[in-house]
């Protein structure tokens, strides 16, 4: 697939050259346009429908920290392009999907773009196919604890899990269960149960998601109608449960 994408520099020289690599050597991405600060690159991304934005960090006037949380929510990936390496957790943190220091290694250049390729080629099956888990789900029960004893749940009927704060809300068709357990013991639990963790305070049933919507983080859909937010930094890892 093909990526729609733009860079964000403030230096022409550093635009070029990152134009010239990324024709020569990354041909599956179009570059539809380039901003040399923050209110330029916001006319490109709101007149677009980007895929990418290579994203130079300091530049006039702020930096592109800034620029993205003028552009909050946002469907696009992100690949960070620095001279400083001291900017690393802040891109990490902002949910790059890459992080490129200058001068720019080729090889990393090339492998940067095959990850955001990789990422949106998982987040356009899931839009145009039927969901099919990668993981089939194990068959089996759990226990939760009653007063008088315990319940036992079988899995493959739990919608999601709802953290709240050490204790547990868990959705079974209609019904909530107030479980006296962290999330993180569900997660270590049910995850190799066909669950993904795709927050940090929801643990969802994979075979259960209906629909996928795209975002920073996106967002999914339940058989129940339940519409739960992704966690950027959880993106990858649940889009990997689907072909």
């Amino acid at each position: 697939m093909n990526l729609k994408a733009i860079i964000v520099e403030d230096e022409e020289t550093s635009r070029e050259i990152l134009r010239s690599y990324i024709t020569k050597y990354c041909p599956s991405v179009d570059l539809v346009g380039e901003a040399d600060g923050i209110e330029a690159a916001l006319v490109l991304i709101r007149n677009n429908d980007l895929d990418l934005v290579f994203l130079d960090v300091e530049m006039p006037y702020g930096n592109a920290f800034d620029l993205l949380d003028k552009v909050g929510d946002r469907q696009f990936e992100t690949i960070f392009v620095t001279a400083y390496d001291h900017y690393a957790i802040e891109a990490l943190n902002a949910h790059a999907s890459y992080y490129l220091l200058k001068p720019i290694s080729i090889d990393e250049l090339i492998k940067a773009v095959d990850h955001v390729k990789e990422i949106k080629s998982k987040e356009a099956s899931l839009q145009e196919q039927v969901l099919v888990p990668v993981n089939k789900q194990v068959s089996g029960k759990i226990t939760i604890p009653l007063l008088n004893g315990f319940e036992v749940l079988e899995i493959e009927n739990i919608l999601y899990c709802q953290a709240d704060d050490n204790y547990t809300h868990i959705f079974v068709g209609d019904k909530k269960k107030l479980v006296s357990k962290t999330l993180k013991y569900f997660d270590d639990i049910l995850t190799g149960n066909g669950f993904a963790r795709v927050h940090k305070s929801f643990l969802v049933n994979v075979n259960a998601i209906t629909e996928y919507k795209k975002g920073k983080g996106g967002s999914v859909v339940l058989s129940n109608g339940k519409e739960i937010m992704v966690s950027a930094s959880k993106k990858s890892q649940l889009l990997s449960y689907f072909k």
